[in-house]
């Protein structure tokens, strides 16, 4: 039976789970991943994800105190979820840009196609800087799958893959293109989310 692997733009997805959620709650991923797999009724075999910490001012605010220990919090239960992969980036010195976790996330998908390490692949990403690693993929005959939070959502990926939207709020209202597959997933907030 061909493998399945979860790749993961892991800064994209601490940004929009920050932006829903806050400072005072995180995204539990052990619990996130589970209520995904069970969703789509399928074990991801190996999931890599790639981020970068932020970089700590010498003097930070209180805001910046709360963002730090939400990042953490969030991180260590990514590092704590069986079969995850987390590879960390860097930031820039001068521009504070993070740096290596796009470029290794694209290459690693696209290298490990050709290895035929998996059969089916699914993205969780909102970010349509992907979607060339993906097409270049999909000529090597892979089942592919992107998977999305409702708040950032890589929309012109829905046109050319099956895409999962995953939403938190019954009322959320979302609208596509009769040409994109798009399933929406209603995700229970009190079993994913956490207190910071």
């Amino acid at each position: 039976m061909s493998k399945v692997y979860l790749f993961i733009d892991g800064s994209n997805l601490y940004g929009a789970q920050y932006e829903l959620f806050g400072p005072q709650k995180y995204l539990n991923f052990s619990a996130f991943i589970t209520i995904i797999e069970s969703y789509l009724k399928r074990k991801f075999d190996e999931i890599y994800f790639y981020a970068s910490y932020s970089p700590v001012p010498k003097k930070p605010s209180k805001k910046q105190k709360l963002y730090l220990k939400n990042e953490a919090l969030f991180y260590r239960s990514v590092k704590n979820t069986p079969h995850t992969v987390f590879f960390t980036g860097y930031r820039s010195k001068t521009s504070g840009k993070e740096k290596e976790v796009d470029v290794k996330l694209a290459v690693d998908i696209v290298d490990f196609a050709h290895r035929n390490y998996f059969g089916n692949i699914y993205l969780l990403s909102g970010d349509a800087d992907f979607l060339q690693a993906l097409v270049a993929v999909r000529k090597l005959k892979k089942k592919i799958y992107v998977l999305s939070l409702y708040n950032k959502i890589m929309y012109r990926a829905a046109f050319l893959f099956k895409t999962f939207v995953l939403y938190f709020d019954k009322n959320c209202s979302l609208h596509f293109d009769k040409n994109q597959t798009v399933e929406l997933v209603l995700m229970e907030k009190e079993k994913v989310v956490e207190e910071a």
